[in-house]
């Protein structure tokens, strides 16, 4: 169902309004190479919005399939109802309260979705990122069982992560991040029963690697969704640097202690 009189839900002042805010970090995005030929994209949900003639609950603002990501303008924004969503009976079946008069809805809209009711995220954000894509190609050459997860500690990045869903507090200079990594199918849609199944398995992460594919990241809001994704990705253009010096992602290293006077 789609309704193309809902213009108003795209149509903002506000810089941070998310209709405005994903053209933009798009077109950031396409500068770091995450989102080139038309891949990848983002979403936001927003809790609760307030237009003069009605109140929202749940609203999720999608960016397109097929539109230039540097190009992108709020008027080429997919608004949905994830209320509306969570009853229809099927999950492929999109409730849009509001449609652009071109292209066509993204096939990482159900991925977004499992990320907004599985974790409650705010925003999930999904690249093409070529230091994802070599990545899982690393781990691919280690063989079966010690494929499935990316692994690395003892780095200072390591902080720009959340302990967990639900958990307070970030992951410490110590701590191992570990990112699921499930494999790539034809058609992106039908990754989504295993990204779900990978959120199931690891319920602390805040992200999960698609083998020769990229990654998608999520965070309890724009920003921490943000941070997460650009830590990951100097997390993975490091372990990529790493692997050419034959240096390992998990390290023993012994806590310094601080002097006491």
């Amino acid at each position: 169902m789609s309704a193309d009189n809902n213009d108003h839900l795209v149509q903002s002042d506000d810089p941070s309004h998310p209709a405005n805010l994903i053209p933009s970090l798009c077109a950031k995005f396409w500068t770091l190479g995450w989102v080139t030929g038309t891949g990848g994209g983002a979403s936001i949900r927003e809790e609760y919005a307030q237009t003069p003639d009605h109140d929202y609950i749940d609203l999720v603002y999608i960016a397109p399939s097929g539109v230039q990501k540097e190009l992108m303008k709020p008027a080429d924004i997919y608004v949905l109802s994830l209320a509306a969503q969570a009853q229809s009976l099927d999950r492929r079946q999109r409730v849009y309260l509001r449609s652009p008069p071109r292209y066509k809805p993204s096939q990482c809209t159900p991925l977004f979705l499992a990320a907004f009711t599985k974790r409650r995220a705010g925003c999930c954000i999904h690249t093409h990122s070529h230091w994802a894509v070599l990545v899982t190609l690393i781990l691919e050459t280690q063989g079966p069982g010690k494929d499935r997860e990316f692994r690395i500690n003892n780095i200072e990045q390591i902080k720009g992560f959340g302990r967990g869903s639900e958990k307070s507090g970030n992951l410490g200079y110590h701590d191992t991040l570990v990112i699921p990594v499930i494999e790539n199918t034809a058609h992106e849609e039908d990754l989504t029963e295993f990204l779900e199944e990978a959120m199931d398995k690891y319920p602390d992460t805040y992200a999960v690697l698609v083998r020769r594919h990229g990654v998608y990241v999520w965070g309890d809001d724009v920003h921490k969704a943000k941070t997460q994704c650009e830590s990951l990705d100097y997390l993975f253009q490091l372990a990529v640097e790493m692997k050419q010096l034959n240096l390992p992602w998990i390290t023993d290293v012994e806590p310094v202690v601080p002097r006491r006077s």
